[in-house]
């Protein structure tokens, strides 16, 4: 054994016998005859000490009225007891009706079997805590074995993985070796043909100069054949003093080959503000998540990015914003409850499963698939407006078919949402457009470990803001970064310049661009009891109270029955049924519209009415 320190040795040493000291010592198989022996022995003294008995009995009976011998009990046991006992008994005062059993030894005395009984027995108990003692010895030394042996094993196996690697190193260097030997020698060779080449070339030009050389002597010398050296000095003075030809006015033969004085095609237009912004076009196919900081153009940025889906031909755009208002989102479907946002989440989760299904059984590939989407219309796009400030209040909603009290939410509800829309919406052009403060997966969706995930599924767009001077406040500095899914790079982009934020979403050419819309009657008369006549009842402006559909009469009655004073229909929409049928969010809220014109209740909030006293 490996000890630790000299203290750990001793320690060890004295809490260790001299029997196990000689019985460590000895090979496999004197252990193993040792530990038979202390076995056989066990056995051997356990089977005496269970034979006979180790003291003397006397037999008794008892004398009845009738005089005769009862020596048995009820269970039919003889009575009996030790000598000592009997004397014992005798001292006391036993009664003459006990008497020994004539019939049983001699006058009911029988002498001990088996005096020995003791001693075989702890000679049985010593056997066998000898051979358990010897076992686990055995065992303690056969867990250290199995240790070492198991280094060992690692050990051979590193050895071989790393003779392995070894070899597949070797055989690799020379391979390196080889590959760079020949492309050396495919270098050398190119240079010595492009050496060769270059030769030809340059004696191809100089036999071309000479020859030409020549050719303008032969010429000269037949232009000047028959004149004097006189005449010929002449004739070549006049050649020298005389201009080209071919310049034009003042222009000189060093500038015809200046660099600068060359004809070239109409330099191209600067390019158009519009193509600054194409990164937008790449927002409107991808799930996108666009964040940035407080001031720096998110909301403005977004409504952008919405009017060119439009403009794509994207008709069908969901916009989820508790905080947003019909005047600013017009031409959109704007979900605004939280419970409203919740339910499209759980539709939303299901018509992707139902989609998927379609395709599975359609037989299409996906081109196919996603042009039959286009074509009927079932492409949209889900905007979340602020996800990251509103996600905390958004819960599961419970089944129609589910009881109240059995009803737990799943607490990674809006976590499956957006894995959902970040990862499946593509395909069947469900696209989500993010708008958040951080790119962060906790902040997110409260998730975490999701963030490879995130960078392969989504385009982000990071806008930059910028602190003004004289105010300190952030602002939208006009530019930003994209990067596009499955891609580490950045680039840097430039936003669009806007004078004012885009509310009207309609692509109708016969609208004016942020139009007000048009107000009807029912709200006219809402708008003027809520501003100019607070002191009546609402009741007082019409010529007739309105009276309850029989739906909205069994809500009423189903408030005043409960004894509700504030009734919020997310609290009892799920205890509301008639007949054993539940209703929806929007069903519900319509005949509470009806409870309030008809001034049994009046609106406090969001869903939300209390029950005038009558």
């Amino acid at each position: 054994m490996n000890y630790l320190s000299e203290k750990h040795k001793q320690l060890s040493e004295s809490q260790q016998s001299g029997l196990m000291l000689w019985f460590g010592g000895l090979t496999m198989d004197k252990k193993a005859v040792a530990i038979g022996l202390s076995l056989t022995v066990g056995i051997g003294s356990a089977a005496m000490a269970w034979q006979g008995t180790s003291s003397d009995r006397i037999y008794f009976c008892i004398k009845t009225p009738s005089k005769t011998l009862v020596c048995r009990d009820k269970d039919n046991r003889p009575f009996r007891m030790t000598p000592f006992y009997w004397q014992e008994w005798k001292l006391s005062g036993m009664t003459r009706q006990v008497v020994r059993d004539p019939a049983t030894g001699v006058n009911g005395l029988v002498k001990a079997t088996n005096p020995c009984k003791p001693f075989w027995a702890f000679g049985g108990f010593l056997g066998f805590a000898l051979a358990g003692w010897m076992l686990r010895h055995c065992q303690d030394e056969e867990k250290q074995r199995a240790v070492f042996e198991d280094i060992a094993q690692k050990r051979d196996a590193a050895k071989a993985e790393m003779a392995a690697r070894s070899e597949l190193l070797e055989s690799y260097r020379d391979v390196a070796i080889a590959e760079v030997q020949l492309q050396a020698d495919l270098d050398l060779i190119a240079n010595d043909r492009t050496v060769d080449i270059q030769k030809a070339e340059i004696y191809a030009h100089t036999e071309i100069e000479v020859t030409q050389m020549e050719a303008s002597e032969a010429i000269f010398e037949a232009q000047t054949a028959g004149m004097t050296e006189q005449q010929k000095a002449e004739y070549i003075k006049q050649l020298r003093e005389m201009k080209t030809p071919y310049l034009q006015g003042s222009q000189t033969l060093a500038g015809t080959i200046d660099p600068n004085d060359k004809v070239t095609g109409s330099e191209p237009g600067a390019i158009a503000d519009g193509d600054k912004y194409r990164w937008i076009n790449n927002t409107i196919g991808y799930p996108t998540l666009i964040f940035g900081g407080m001031g720096a153009g998110k909301s403005w940025t977004t409504r952008e990015i919405i009017w060119a889906k439009r403009q794509a031909g994207w008709n069908q755009i969901f916009v989820l914003d508790p905080h947003g208002t019909e005047v600013e989102w017009r031409g959109v479907n704007l979900i605004t409850g939280y419970r409203e946002i919740a339910d499209f989440m759980q539709w939303y989760m299901a018509q992707m499963r139902r989609r998927y299904k379609a395709y599975r059984e359609s037989g299409m590939v996906e081109e196919q698939w996603t042009q039959h989407l286009r074509d009927t219309n079932q492409h949209f796009c889900v905007v979340a407006e602020e996800f990251t400030t509103w996600t905390d209040n958004i819960t599961e909603p419970m089944p129609d078919d589910c009881e109240d009290e059995k009803w737990k939410p799943d607490p990674d509800f809006i976590g499956k949402w957006f894995r959902c829309a970040m990862t499946e919406s593509r395909k069947q052009l469900m696209i989500p457009l993010f708008v958040a403060h951080d790119r962060t997966m906790e902040i997110l969706a409260k998730a975490k470990g999701l963030s490879k995930l995130r960078d392969a599924a989504l385009l982000e767009v990071e806008l930059i803001a910028t602190i003004d001077p004289i105010t300190t406040e952030a602002k939208a500095s006009g530019r930003g970064r994209i990067k596009l899914p499955g891609h580490g790079q950045w680039i840097d982009i430039e936003l669009p310049k806007l004078d004012h934020k885009r509310i009207d979403f309609w692509f109708d050419e016969s609208r004016t661009v942020n139009e007000p819309p048009t107000i009807d009657k029912a709200t006219l008369e809402r708008i003027y009891e809520l501003e100019f006549n607070l002191g009546n009842k609402a009741g007082d402006t019409q010529d007739e109270p309105k009276k309850l559909s029989p739906m909205a009469q069994k809500l009423y009655e189903y408030l005043t029955r409960t004894e509700r004073i504030e009734a919020d229909v997310r609290e009892f929409k799920g205890n509301f049924k008639v007949n054993g049928e539940r209703f929806s969010v929007e069903q519900i809220k319509g005949w509470m519209y009806e409870i309030v014109g008809a001034s049994l209740a009046d609106w406090i909030g969001e869903g939300v009415i209390k029950l005038n006293q009558i």
